[in-house]
């Protein structure tokens, strides 16, 4: 049985960098545009853009292996990590429901519904981008198609 791998000390870095800089953004999103007593629609942009930004980045990575683990960490957990956080959420919704708790059920509704959604798309959007025409389709092997037996023979 082998041992896990534990990260190296740059992506314990860089997610420490990256949650300090999507905290600042947040902060900077929430200073911009106050949410006050009404509905929390800073809140709902926040996590919709890092839903859809998570999901593109997630899916982009997958086709692109080579990315540095200390990369992805620090986007992934760091950055959008703590831009993003299902606390303010329920804060929100809480704070929503004192007085007005139809709203806090379709606030609710909406962040999970839209949220899903724009991970979806970001998803979609992610795989589209991160496909990449192989040049064997333009008539000629790439080094990945040799390795592979496909299109070597030509």
């Amino acid at each position: 049985m082998m041992a896990a791998q534990h990260p190296d000390v740059r992506a314990w870095l860089a997610v420490a960098v990256g949650g300090i800089a999507g905290s600042e953004l947040r902060y900077s999103a929430l200073v911009a545009w106050p949410e006050g007593h009404g509905f929390p629609w800073t809140t709902l942009g926040i996590n919709l853009i890092g839903s859809f930004v998570l999901a593109f980045l997630t899916t982009w990575w997958l086709r692109r292996p080579h990315i540095p683990f200390w990369v992805r960490a620090g986007l992934g957990p760091g950055v959008l990590g703590s831009f993003t956080t299902f606390s303010s959420v329920a804060i929100a919704a809480v704070t929503l429901g004192k007085d007005q708790l139809a709203v806090a059920v379709v606030y609710l509704a909406v962040s999970l519904v839209l949220g899903l959604g724009t991970a979806a798309a970001g998803w979609f959007l992610g795989a589209r981008v991160g496909r990449r025409p192989s040049a064997s389709r333009r008539g000629a092997p790439t080094p990945l198609d040799a390795a592979r037996g496909n299109g070597a023979e030509r």
